[in-house]
């Protein structure tokens, strides 16, 4: 278990200090978030705060506007849902958007210190493969969430902050449960170990994907030795497993140590709803 809820005041306090050292010309910057630009990204984060808060707080939410009845229909939902709000808060100054930003920050992460870790969570982490989550699961999805977008915003303005262990290891652990799912059609002899490593400053951080008789298990530590491996900079990963870049860019700077094609899976991993 994966539990992120004391790090999120860090978070948002490192977020709104951020939003507030920018000059205006920052807040029009592009960022790997495709046509999103800085601003773009910090209105989507104020989203997710208010969305979080109307539903916890206020039992509020509202159904979509369109039948779901596949994940590419809900991918395609969320994107719309997203675009259209980004376009209406265009209208909001910056000096706003951070007061909102910050108030509501404070809420959500109120909300999140309330609730039961082990209770079902009412939404499941779909790129995960589950149809129902334990809220512990949930709210380091959400982690990731602002962990990634705040990321996008300090790569586009050249700030560093965030790429520090403290606050790294919950955001990366929590993709990385995505990768029994990605390797759900992968076929390897029970026992098969894979080692996922992932170069943080002067560290290696590890995990290891193993086979067993129901399906492939993320673990901190190998049964065995491992029959293939993959080492990741830090920098990249975050980018290839939220979309940002290819597997092929990825694989231009990773390490590959025995069976290369059993590895390679690895880079497929989507650890967010697009």
């Amino acid at each position: 278990m994966t539990n992120t809820i004391p790090i999120f005041p860090i978070l948002d306090q490192k977020l709104i200090t951020l939003l507030k050292s920018l000059e205006p010309g920052d807040w029009n910057k592009p960022t790997v978030a495709r046509q999103w630009t800085v601003k773009d990204v910090a209105s989507h984060l104020l989203d997710g705060n208010m969305r979080t808060i109307s539903l916890y707080r206020d039992r509020h939410s509202m159904p979509p506007d369109r039948e779901i009845h596949s994940y590419a229909d809900l991918v395609a939902f969320l994107n719309q849902y997203n675009a259209d709000w980004v376009k209406a808060t265009k209208r909001l100054s910056t000096a706003l958007l951070i007061e909102l930003l910050e108030s509501t920050g404070k809420q959500y992460s109120e909300i999140m210190a309330g609730q039961d870790l082990h209770s079902q969570a009412i939404f499941p982490v779909s790129w995960a493969g589950e149809e129902t989550s334990e809220n512990w699961f949930h709210i380091a999805r959400e982690y990731t969430e602002k962990w990634h977008h705040q990321q996008q915003i300090r790569e586009a303005v050249g700030r560093p902050g965030i790429m520090e262990r403290t606050l790294y290891y919950p955001f990366i652990e929590t993709l990385l449960r995505g990768l029994p799912h990605t390797y759900r059609n992968t076929d390897a002899k029970t026992g098969t170990c894979i080692e996922i490593g992932i170069s943080l400053q002067n560290e290696q951080l590890n995990w290891y994907l193993i086979k067993n008789q129901s399906g492939w298990q993320i673990e901190k530590a190998p049964l065995a030795g491992p029959n293939a491996g993959i080492l990741i900079p830090a920098e990249i990963a975050w980018k290839l497993f939220t979309k940002a870049i290819t597997s092929t860019e990825a694989f231009e700077t990773s390490k590959l140590t025995g069976d290369q094609q059993l590895a390679l899976v690895s880079l497929n991993l989507i650890a967010v709803m697009a």
